[in-house]
């Protein structure tokens, strides 16, 4: 059957017994079939003695009905052998060799195989197909999966290296090129997550005492447009630090505000900003809470939502000093 015959199964084993006797005149031709297909002597032999010396004995239904028993439990050894029978019964063509009178009966049983070879085959070529399928499934979902697992490695790589240019940012002197430094971080934090940067971050303002460097920008999370303030400080933030950027906030509808400051807050602008709460929501972050969060591999995206729920069902300010 094409190379896809296990073991008969008992339907395929009665035909082939009702068949392969038809196809032959007397007893020995039935053993010669048998041996032309290649089955192995040890199979033959008892039978071949037994027909040598009683024919009467056993009959060509009898011969043929043991041998393919035999070839049957004898399981994969026998494959070639099983296989190779139904190959000559299907392409048994020269019904000349039966007997006269067997003939129309022979080409039927011979049509029958043929028929139930080319069903078996065809549910064999579905199988095949359908595992094929399945294997096309199970590689495809293997390489989805090692191409996950490679995304999430570089992006954990990527985490790793934004932490360590925040850290490295507190060895920096020169104020304009850690600004420069951390207006590229920030951008690429927020790409990292896959938030929306409307307004990329960029240096606003000038140096003035006690301020070493303001970083301004926008971002959009979950349809909230957040006005964002970065502030390099050698002091905790106080009111007037705050109030340039609660202007900006309070200026343009329906935005919110985020501050993010690398030496705290004072008391007084927390104040400040805890006021306007009922106004505008205004999240308070820390430098310190960033390279957390890119230590324990938590997200800026969840730790904001954190935040805006603390403001909104508690009225709290929530930040890390």
């Amino acid at each position: 059957m094409n190379g896809q015959v296990h073991q008969f199964p008992p339907d395929s084993l009665n035909l082939l017994v009702d068949t392969i006797p038809s196809l032959c005149k007397s007893k020995k031709d039935v053993l010669l079939f048998f041996s032309s297909a290649g089955v192995n002597q040890k199979h033959l032999a008892d039978i071949t003695n037994r027909v040598h010396k009683d024919p009467n004995s056993i009959n060509k239904y009898e011969i043929a009905r043991e041998i393919l028993v035999r070839l049957n439990d004898a399981g994969d050894a026998a494959l070639r052998e099983r296989r190779e029978i139904v190959k000559r019964v299907v392409e048994f063509y020269d019904f000349s060799r039966c007997w006269p009178d067997q003939q129309i009966k022979a080409k039927g049983l011979v049509a029958q195989v043929r028929e139930f070879v080319n069903v078996k085959d065809a549910v064999t070529r579905l199988q095949q197909e359908y595992e094929s399928k399945l294997d096309e499934e199970r590689v495809k979902r293997q390489q989805e999966e090692n191409e996950r697992l490679e995304l999430l490695s570089q992006k954990r790589q990527k985490r790793q290296r934004i932490r360590d240019e925040l850290l490295a940012l507190y060895k920096e002197t020169d104020a304009k090129k850690r600004g420069k430094q951390l207006e590229g971080i920030l951008n690429r934090l927020f790409e990292l997550e896959g938030i929306l940067v409307r307004e990329a971050f960029t240096i606003t303002g000038e140096n003035k005492e006690g301020v070493i460097q303001q970083i301004d920008g926008a971002i959009e999370v979950k349809s909230h447009l957040y006005l964002v303030e970065m502030k390099w400080c050698k002091e905790a933030l106080g009111p007037s630090e705050v109030a340039q950027h609660m202007v900006r906030i309070f200026q343009r509808h329906d935005v919110r505000g985020i501050f993010i400051s690398a030496s705290g807050y004072t008391e007084a602008a927390i104040l400040d900003i805890q006021k306007a709460l009922n106004q505008k929501i205004i999240v308070l972050f820390t430098l310190k809470e960033l390279v957390l969060l890119l230590e324990r591999e938590n997200y800026f995206e969840s730790l904001l939502n954190s935040k805006v729920e603390a403001i909104q069902l508690e009225g709290k300010l929530l930040y890390d000093l």
